[in-house]
């Protein structure tokens, strides 16, 4: 259904064929992953070229063609014997592979893919549920409370718990940070013993697919106060999430809340981003992102506010798009 769907894009735009290199997007394709290389072209008869050490997992999952790669030239011949003469590239393709291909196909950079995995299935969206699931066990069962351990070291615990609770593996580096760090979003964990407040953003993958969570525990006045208003931002936005609306529209219900209490200026990323194979999909609740909200979305809401060389909050949960926004697991806002 997915390379039929894409094929009606391309007929649109008269294209031949549609190179795709990223691993995900092959995946999305195939049901095949690779672990070195390949090139997945989609065309009326789809095929994959891909690294001999990877022919047998390719053969073993891809419900498409597969064929051995040889070289450049040899795969470039065989696309030109067929008439392929337009032909669409994904645009993250490398440009050293760009240049390979510019002198005997006419190119165009399309996000066919993009749109086509912008929906998730039922059964991606049980996936991503169910990674949803051990990821939130795993954050049960950690002991935050023992203030000896370091960072570092409960950012590892919580890894494993994950694996032991069925993950693959995480699906980013995990963070665990405290004190002044949780101000900076995307903190390393270190080796120090922790500080207030805590701030933990992690996810598993199951299946190939993502969570993606984030909580902050709080202690002090201060921390509370900053706390209660990324949470009515996170809590207004969620109940503001209907199909039709615009992904920015959702962006400014959450930015307006944190700006009505003087703190606009430091809520300084986005309010979500969808997420499924990859951690980081299309679309996202972002100023400028104008997609219109369908059923099938999976879009994160994570606002937060940091304060430079003191520290942040951050709030977020996975959002299915199910005529209204359904929050994913059943983690309490602690």
């Amino acid at each position: 259904m997915h390379i039929k769907n894409i094929l009606k894009d391309m007929e649109k735009d008269d294209i031949q064929a549609y190179l795709l290199t990223q691993f995900t997007n092959i995946q999305y394709i195939s049901n095949y992953k690779p672990t070195s290389f390949a090139f997945c072209v989609i065309k009326e008869e789809p095929i994959i070229y891909t690294s001999k050490m990877d022919m047998e997992i390719a053969n073993m999952n891809s419900s498409i063609e597969v064929k051995e790669y040889d070289k450049f030239e040899t795969m470039i011949g065989e696309l030109k014997e067929e008439g392929i003469k337009s032909m669409a590239i994904e645009p993250s393709l490398v440009y050293s592979t760009y240049e390979k291909f510019r002198d005997d196909f006419n190119i165009e950079s399309k996000t066919y893919i993009d749109k086509e995995r912008m929906i998730k299935s039922p059964e991606e969206i049980k996936n991503i549920e169910k990674a949803t699931e051990i990821a939130q066990k795993a954050f049960k069962e950690l002991d935050v409370s023992n203030r000896s351990e370091s960072e570092d070291v409960l950012a590892f615990d919580l890894v494993r718990l994950m694996i032991e609770n069925g993950a693959s593996s995480e699906s980013f580096d995990t963070i665990l940070v405290s004190g002044s760090s949780t101000s900076l979003p995307h903190a390393v964990p270190q080796a120090k013993e922790l500080e207030t407040p805590i701030l933990i953003d992690w996810g598993a993958k199951y299946n190939g697919y993502c969570s993606d969570n984030t909580r902050t525990i709080v202690y002090t006045e201060k921390e509370h106060e900053i706390f209660d208003i990324v949470k009515e931002s996170h809590d207004k936005a969620i109940k503001a999430i209907k199909p039709g609306l615009k992904c920015c529209e959702i962006d400014k219900v959450a930015r307006d809340i944190i700006k009505e209490y003087g703190y606009g200026d430091n809520f300084i990323h986005s309010t979500g981003h969808s997420l499924g194979l990859d951690i980081h999909e299309t679309p996202g609740f972002s100023l400028r992102d104008e997609t219109v909200i369908e059923n099938g979305m999976v879009i994160t809401v994570e606002p937060g506010i940091y304060l430079e060389g003191e520290f942040g909050v951050r709030l977020e949960d996975t959002i299915a798009i199910e005529n209204k926004g359904r929050i994913l697991g059943n983690l309490a806002l602690i």
